[in-house]
């Protein structure tokens, strides 16, 4: 069986040869990130046909996550090689481009590739350059520019990122860029689409409003799943209505860490996890996970700790970036990723907690989120081996993960996307399925799967959960309890169809 913790890997100019995404699957990615910040249409439609042939080739369901860059602001080109400014230096940002990036006097200008974001600076707010590494406080403010003190010196060159942890900026969450990607990813049926630097609720509301309409020109009637990128301290203090917004978020470390205190990024990390729990949508965290293998074989102990850590807080996805899309390992890193998530999850199923029942979730209003309780009762008293639902869209499935339960929740669909997109949820294995005549024929074909898989053996006990008819979108309510291989046991009519 596959790992609970699903595994993201970025894919890149390391890692895009078809002989490598299938070792990648093979290694146990469940969802592979295309990374519109770099690349083009071609490098990225290359990738995505391979993920596609190959999953097909393979029998397995594979997820395509679409990143959408944001309104990353950098130190503009004309900057070129840049400067290293030192402690107490002064640097003018101005709207339009220096002659120079050092005057006679030693003062130092650059422009920012977001000239606007000027006018959104105030007096005392930090700039930070290069993920931090250049601090400076503004001390002076103009029409066309504004006045640095640098607090912490280094390299301000062209392409260095800038964070503005204290200002509220006034920028178009969508730039040109992620509006020719959305086309792009509806066009060609990207499974889920992450949005960066979202600031609130409305952001993501904007995006969908955008996917819908290229939806609509494109005639397709199915909804893209949107994942909110969370970086920005704004972010934080409008977390409730962005999870509530979201189709899952993304603890995106990597801003996180420079925009606020690093030894905050922890307590954050876990907090968010509870957060999308309780909401009962799918986490991933995100960057430097094992960076060290960017250029090492092996990871550093720290990093399997931190890896580890991700799992023990619940996340539903832990991702590869550089380690996979330009690192000499990429194989490797995901190999040591299933490795310690496996051995992690065997530590967490051993632990006296998990015989508490977890809490409700907020939309325990559907029946679909008492159910899902109470199976989590069910297989607890039973010791289940496995949990097996029909979730022809993923709701179900959904709603079980969120439970936790240290087993395996197999959902079955007849439907592609969906089995593609329930690769996010946590403990979930998607399994196609032609939609059988009854509940009692479903039973026969769970048997057929687990026992030629090997994933079990008769008299193992299992929990079934379906809806009757079966197959239709929004129902579930029947439930038995198992024995593999004796098809005497029966569905139970539990409850009326969800609304």
């Amino acid at each position: 069986m596959p790992v609970l913790t699903k595994i993201i890997a970025t894919l890149g100019p390391a890692s895009s040869e078809p002989a490598t995404v299938r070792r990648l699957i093979e290694a146990g990615v469940s969802i592979f990130r295309l990374n519109f910040s770099h690349g083009n249409e071609d490098d990225q439609l290359q990738r995505l046909n391979s993920i596609r042939s190959l999953a097909v080739e393979l029998g397995r369901p594979v997820a395509v996550l679409g990143d959408l860059p944001g309104p990353k602001i950098r130190i503009a080109q004309s900057a070129g090689a840049g400067a290293t400014v030192e402690q107490g230096a002064t640097v003018i940002l101005h709207m339009q481009a220096p002659d120079a990036a050092l005057d006679a006097g030693g003062v130092y200008h650059f422009t920012p590739t977001e000239p606007g974001v000027l006018r959104d600076i105030e007096l005392g707010n930090r700039v930070l350059i290069a993920d931090g590494a250049v601090r400076m406080l503004v001390v002076e403010k103009n029409t066309d520019s504004i006045a640095c003190t640098v607090l912490q010196g280094g390299l301000i060159a062209a392409g260095k990122g800038i964070n503005l942890p204290d200002s509220n900026l006034s920028l178009a969450i969508l730039t040109e860029r992620d509006r020719h990607y959305v086309k792009w990813a509806v066009q060609h049926e990207v499974d889920f689409l992450a949005l960066s630097f979202v600031r609130g609720a409305d952001d993501l509301i904007a995006l969908r409003d955008l996917v819908h309409r290229e939806a609509m020109q494109h005639q397709l009637t199915w909804r893209m799943p949107l994942i909110a990128k969370i970086e920005l301290p704004s972010a934080l203090k409008h977390i409730d209505s962005i999870v509530e917004e979201a189709d899952g978020i993304m603890v995106a470390r990597g801003d996180l860490g420079v925009e606020m205190d690093l030894a905050e990024v922890p307590v954050i990390q876990k907090e968010l996890i509870a957060k999308a729990r309780l909401h009962a949508k799918p986490c991933i965290v995100a960057t430097q996970m094992l960076e060290s293998m960017i250029d090492a074989q092996t990871p550093t102990r720290a990093e399997v700790s931190d890896v580890a850590g991700a799992i023990f807080d619940g996340a539903d996805a832990i991702m590869l970036s550089g380690e996979t899309a330009v690192g000499r390992y990429p194989v490797l890193a995901v190999e040591h990723m299933h490795r310690i998530a496996a051995r992690t999850e065997r530590h967490i199923a051993q632990q006296p907690s998990m015989l508490t029942a977890p809490s409700k979730p907020m939309d325990a209003r559907y029946r679909t989120a008492i159910l899902a309780h109470g199976v989590w009762t069910i297989a607890r008293d039973m010791h289940s081996k496995f949990i097996v639902v029909w979730s022809q869209q993923g709701g179900g499935a959904r709603h079980l993960s969120q439970f936790d339960f240290c087993i395996p929740i197999l959902a079955v669909s007849t439907d592609d996307r969906a089995l593609r997109q329930m690769q996010l949820l946590r403990a979930v294995t998607p399994i196609r399925m032609n939609e059988p005549d009854d509940l009692d024929h479903f039973t026969q074909m769970v048997d057929l799967v687990l026992l030629d898989t090997g994933w079990a053996k008769a008299g193992d006990q299992c929990v079934l959960v379906a809806g009757e008819p079966i197959g239709t979108h929004g129902v579930t309510n029947r439930l038995a309890i198992h024995e593999i291989g004796n098809h005497a046991t029966g569905f139970h009519h539990l409850a009326k169809p969800d609304n």
